[in-house]
């Protein structure tokens, strides 16, 4: 198949990285809105599967959520995070950190028990290594981490039981609109014994995959995701489906929508060009072509030439 690349100019190719942060970090400050939070509470923990959305985040969310701020590994004074309270250790420069973390009550108990809750979100489903994995090791260490924080010497019984959710938006086909969790179970291969559940449910992670707004399965939580972190929807669509769908007003994210839908072009833009510079150095190497041979195969427009030539170079 041909492939054609989009007209954005590539002499902003290398500025396009900044903007990429920015709508990262945009889709982070959205999905971080206790609103939102509560609604893929509401959908994927069955802690609160029985309570509103408003209940959710005005009850059951505690303080406000950390974004971009808790290291996923401990800094070089070994701190990671207080677990009781909001005094959590800056991450140090250049290091991985979780995207968002909070702490939640659980209704409906007869003491306050509370969950630690991590909600990332992933463009890039085939980083190199199974997400799933990176889920699984991100609960792992939020775990670990309330050694001397939630609980001190032996008192493993005051242990919280942690979420990893995954939103991630560009999903391929037979993976988009579905929701999967993966959790602990217990298993009797001889004898009948069951365990109090509290003692082993310790750690779930959950995957979202999203898909165009319209799509097949496109409903209740998937429907409004998908939406909201819509980067080619326009605006005023966005905030009718969510007001009169979700009965979600846009007011407080009106600036990050904006900002996504620029940057969400930028995006797709910067897709577009990588897969064509991926495919022009395909055809150098695989079938010895010149780079004006293999820009004529895949027909790049003329005024983008020379700056893909800049490019490759480079």
């Amino acid at each position: 198949m041909v492939q054609t690349v989009s007209k954005t100019p590539l002499a902003s190719l290398l500025d396009v990285a900044s903007d990429i942060d920015a709508y990262d970090f945009s889709c982070k400050r959205l999905l971080a809105e206790k609103r939102v939070l509560a609604r893929i509470m509401q959908r994927c923990l069955i802690e609160f599967r029985d309570y509103d959305v408003d209940t959710i985040a005005e009850r059951f969310i505690e303080g406000m959520p950390l974004v971009s701020e808790l290291p996923v590994d401990p800094d070089e004074t070994g701190a990671f995070l207080s677990g009781r309270s909001q005094e959590r250790a800056s991450p140090t420069e250049g290091s991985v950190v979780f995207d968002i973390c909070f702490d939640a009550v659980v209704p409906s108990t007869d003491e306050t028990v509370k969950l630690i809750i991590n909600v990332e979100a992933q463009a890039d489903f085939y980083p190199g290594y199974p997400l799933l994995k990176r889920g699984i090791y991100y609960c792992a260490r939020i775990l670990s981490a309330q050694k001397e924080t939630v609980f001190v010497k032996s008192h493993y019984e005051k242990l919280r039981k942690v979420y990893s959710v995954w939103v991630c938006t560009d999903v391929p086909k037979y993976y988009q609109n579905t929701i999967t969790a993966y959790q602990m179970t217990e298993s009797n291969y001889v004898g009948d014994v069951q365990a109090d559940k509290e003692h082993y449910d310790l750690l779930s992670v959950v995957m979202i995959g999203l898909g165009e707004p319209n799509g097949e399965r496109s409903e209740g939580l998937l429907r409004f995701l998908s939406t909201l972190l819509s980067a080619e929807m326009s605006v005023d669509e966005k905030k009718r489906i969510l007001q009169d769908e979700f009965n979600c007003s846009m007011m407080e994210a009106d600036e990050e929508v904006l900002s996504m839908g620029s940057l969400g072009q930028a995006l797709v833009d910067k897709t577009r060009i990588e897969s064509t510079l991926a495919s022009i150095r395909n055809l150098m190497k695989n079938m010895g072509l010149s780079i004006i041979e293999a820009m004529n195969a895949l027909e790049v427009p003329e005024e983008d030439r020379q700056r893909y030539i800049e490019a490759l170079s480079k």
